[in-house]
C-alpha cells in the first residue's frame, strides 16, 4: 500500500493528465452521440408532406410494397422524382407508379425515376 502511495505522490501530474484526456474523450464521445441521433431524426423529418402523401399512395397499389420517395425542388418546381420500392421489377406495376405519380403531382412521366427496392 505504501509503494502505491508513494507512486501517486511522484506522478501526480501524469495520473491528472491521463485522467483529463480520459474525461474529454469521454465528453467528445457523448457529444458526437448526442449529434448522430439528431440528424437522424433530422433526416426523417426533412420528407416534405408531399413524399409522405405520395409514398402512402404508392404503398396502397396493388404490386407495391415498401416505398421510399425522394421529390427534387427548386423554386417550387419539381426537379425530379425518385421512387424505390418493391414491386418495381413488374412492368405493370411500374406503369402504374408512373402513371400515379405522373398524375398525382402534375409532372412529366420523363423526370420520374423508379427501381427496385433490394432487401
Amino acid at each position: 500500500m505504501r509503494k502505491v502511495i508513494d507512486y501517486v505522490k511522484k506522478n501526480k501530474k501524469i495520473i491528472i493528465v491521463v485522467l483529463l484526456i480520459a474525461i474529454l474523450i469521454g465528453t467528445v464521445y457523448i457529444i458526437d452521440k448526442g449529434k448522430n441521433s439528431r440528424t437522424s431524426s433530422a433526416v426523417n423529418s426533412a420528407k416534405s408532406d408531399t413524399e409522405i402523401k405520395l409514398t402512402g399512395i404508392l404503398k396502397s397499389i396493388e404490386g407495391v410494397g415498401n416505398t421510399d420517395v425522394m421529390i427534387t425542388e427548386n423554386e417550387g418546381k419539381i426537379l425530379g422524382v425518385v421512387i424505390v420500392c418493391e414491386g418495381a421489377d413488374n412492368l405493370m406495376t411500374r406503369s402504374n407508379i408512373l402513371n400515379a405519380v405522373s398524375t398525382a403531382l402534375n409532372i412529366d412521366k420523363k423526370i420520374i425515376a423508379i427501381y427496385l427496392l433490394t432487401v
